[in-house]
């Protein structure tokens, strides 16, 4: 049998990598299979597997640092994670980050076959209609909530560069949203219809930046079995928001500069010069130290600093908290399709005397969390915890619950995030619906928040 998929297949046990993988190809999957992160990133990118396995403890990292990485470069390829350890947290987690399962060890491998071609079978009509759902959401997003001097010299700057073709220098501390403000500039100017690409930099090589930058013919290098389309000729006459930049290789930068200005590159392993219509947004902490340490060209430094836009820390606009939890909140039980939620002074006082080191990034995950947790219409200061009141204590990390509290909680928080219908939390859960029924009556579950069972 063959079925035209590729899995990739990420395990550094040998022997149990092996099992899997002889297993899949038996049932006519063509299987890649690699033993760290580092190597699943760059099989992911050359390969574009129909379906990733990845276990959950890898020698260079884990399978939730793995999964993030991956789901930039691609939204729709389901993700298993597998794992000894597993704990039902850790499976909210993963899920939450986009796996599509949670799968322990020891796996039943004719289970996981189903699983597999269950995913694998969902229509391709379904996949559009998600990321259709995904870019309008990111369509309505605001870069400039709130009243702040900052932010409104920011907005300011913002409109009067949207339509232009020059290149912007994003520069800001993490999660203060630069890469909001880099699609906010796409959609408002005058290539808002053609295509946005959007490329972490941070940690990638030199070889697989320059491929997916450039792109390659066949036989170019070692794996190169075909010639393969650069980022630049996908966003043609679109925009390129390249984020991370400072951790673009100097032999990179040289080949990015001659694109800004002679707007032409070439494939690896070609010699003909290619042309390209594109706009460069581009994103970094602060490169004028790498500028000064020589890690940075200081021509393309000036180049891509044309333009340039500082993102205020949300330290220095508290007075743009209120609005913007409210903002998050929205989106947050928007998102779970549940009622509306609301916060208390108190709540928001203690937002806006916090110091942020997260900025916006780590307002949504502590009002996410409290969302989750709280299971209120109302937040209140008790239930707010921040990144280094959210670390479980050692007696709590061993047990203090019961598997049925924890059974409880779980199934709670599949039915908030489904919105109240038993049919999508028990699909989230990987249950029977009468199954989930029967767990609803047994703990004496009737509904979450406002959201009434469907």
């Amino acid at each position: 049998m063959e079925s035209g998929d590729r899995i990739l297949v990420v395990e550094d046990e040998l022997q149990f990598r092996d099992i899997l993988c002889t297993f899949l190809q038996a049932n006519g999957f063509a299987v890649d299979s690699v033993g760290t992160s580092a190597e699943a990133e760059r099989s992911w990118r050359m390969h574009r597997p129909s379906l990733a396995i990845l276990d959950y403890s890898l020698p260079d990292g884990n399978a939730i640092e793995l999964l993030l990485r991956l789901k930039s470069i691609d939204t729709m390829t389901p993700v298993y994670i597998l794992t000894g350890r597993g704990t039902i947290e850790l499976a909210v987690e993963a899920v939450k980050l986009g796996a599509e399962h949670f799968v322990t060890k020891p796996a039943n491998l004719m289970a996981l076959l189903g699983l597999i071609k269950k995913s694998l079978a969902q229509p391709r009509n379904q996949q559009k209609q998600v990321t259709g759902a995904a870019s309008k959401q990111q369509k309505n997003l605001n870069p400039f909530a709130g009243t702040s001097p900052g932010i409104r010299r920011l907005e300011e700057l913002a409109r009067r560069t949207a339509d232009a073709d020059s290149p912007v220098l994003i520069q800001g501390e993490t999660g203060t949203g630069k890469g909001v403000l880099a699609r906010w500039l796409h959609n408002n100017g005058r290539r808002a219809s053609e295509p946005f690409i959007d490329l972490n930099c941070g940690g990638l090589s030199r070889d697989l930046l320059e491929t997916e930058l450039f792109g390659h013919e066949k036989g170019a290098f070692t794996g190169a079995v075909r010639s393969k389309s650069g980022l630049l000729e996908i966003a043609h006459k679109g925009t390129v928001f390249l984020d991370e930049i400072a951790d673009v290789d100097l032999n990179v930068q040289p080949k990015l500069l001659k694109v800004l200005e002679d707007k032409t590159f070439r494939h690896l392993g070609d010699v003909r010069d290619r042309r390209v219509d594109i706009r460069l947004i581009a994103a970094a902490h602060d490169l004028t130290e790498r500028v000064k340490k020589k890690l940075f060209r200081a021509d393309l430094y000036f180049r891509i600093n044309t333009l340039p836009l500082l993102m205020p820390p949300l330290r220095e606009r508290a007075e743009d908290i209120p609005q913007l939890a409210l903002h998050i909140l929205g989106t947050l039980t928007g998102e779970a399709h549940s009622g509306e939620v609301d916060i208390s002074p108190e709540a928001l006082r203690k937002l806006q005397t916090y110091d942020w080191p997260g900025n916006i990034r780590e307002l949504r995950n502590v009002l996410e969390r409290a969302l989750l947790l709280s299971g209120k219409s109302v937040l209140t200061e008790r239930d707010l915890q921040f990144e280094a009141e959210a670390q479980p204590s050692q007696e709590e990390a061993l047990g203090m619950k019961t598997l049925q509290e924890m059974e409880q909680s779980y199934i709670e928080q599949a039915l908030f995030l489904a919105g109240g219908k038993v049919d999508e939390a028990a699909k989230r859960l990987n249950v029977p619906r009468s199954s989930l029924y029967q767990k609803l009556k047994h703990y004496g579950i009737g509904g979450f928040n406002s959201a009434k069972l469907q």
